[in-house]
């Protein structure tokens, strides 16, 4: 696993403690100690699960909480509660409000690096076993990984199907080059990202009348929009 962890904790000592562990178990974190930070990176990336603590500075991690999952474009990010109420009471709202899970301090960072893990494959055993449908046209079957125009099959590459993964899953969602090529690549990029755009003209080609759904942001990147 070498996803991107979004770490929200006031305390600095426990955010360096989460941080180093999650980076020794191969995942990159981005560290934030205030809510207003962690939403200025949210603008411009989407991390694939967030630890966060519900006593924070400027705003209760139970609003955040609430505010994430009350939004199309962030409601499927994982979410695991770190914090020091232990409450039954706090539990059961953190968890109805959509968490994924819900972890007391103080905790062991091993047992927290599993929650993590565990987390992420039920999620991506979600992603993968579903389909989805653009329009009365295009449906995308994530579990076989083929593509359907019209009710008639489309063949595309590894690459140009999960470009058309990663626009479907979040409708709307503009992503920048830089984004989708962090989501194939991750670290290991050794590519130009203009690259992206011969896969999407690539991609465009192929779908024939379901191409209008790919918009071109200028100066950005690309969306799905129905």
């Amino acid at each position: 696993m070498n996803g991107l962890i979004a770490v929200i904790d006031d305390e600095p000592d426990i955010l360096e403690l989460v941080s180093l562990h999650l980076t020794k178990h191969g995942f990159k974190v981005k560290g934030f100690q205030d809510a207003q930070s962690f939403f200025e990176f949210l603008s411009s990336q989407t991390p694939d699960l967030i630890v966060l603590d519900l006593m924070l500075p400027d705003t209760d991690g139970i609003e955040i909480c609430k505010y994430l999952k009350s939004k199309e474009e962030f409601k499927t990010i994982p979410i695991i509660m770190l914090t020091a109420r232990t409450t039954e009471a706090d539990k059961v709202l953190g968890l109805e409000l959509g968490a994924d899970d819900y972890v007391t301090k103080p905790f062991s960072p091993r047992e927290l690096v599993a929650r993590v893990k565990a987390v992420l494959r039920r999620k991506a055993t979600q992603d993968t076993s579903k389909k989805i449908k653009i329009g009365d046209i295009l449906l995308i079957d994530l579990d076989k990984f083929e593509v359907f125009v019209e009710n008639k099959k489309v063949d595309l590459t590894p690459t140009e199907f999960r470009i058309l993964k990663i626009l479907s899953t979040r409708k709307g969602w503009v992503f920048t080059r830089n984004q989708i090529l962090d989501h194939l690549w991750g670290m290991d990029k050794a590519v130009l990202d203009r690259t992206i755009d011969v896969h999407i003209k690539n991609l465009r080609e192929k779908l024939g009348k379901a191409k209008k759904f790919i918009k071109s942001v200028r100066g950005v990147g690309y969306k799905i929009e129905e």
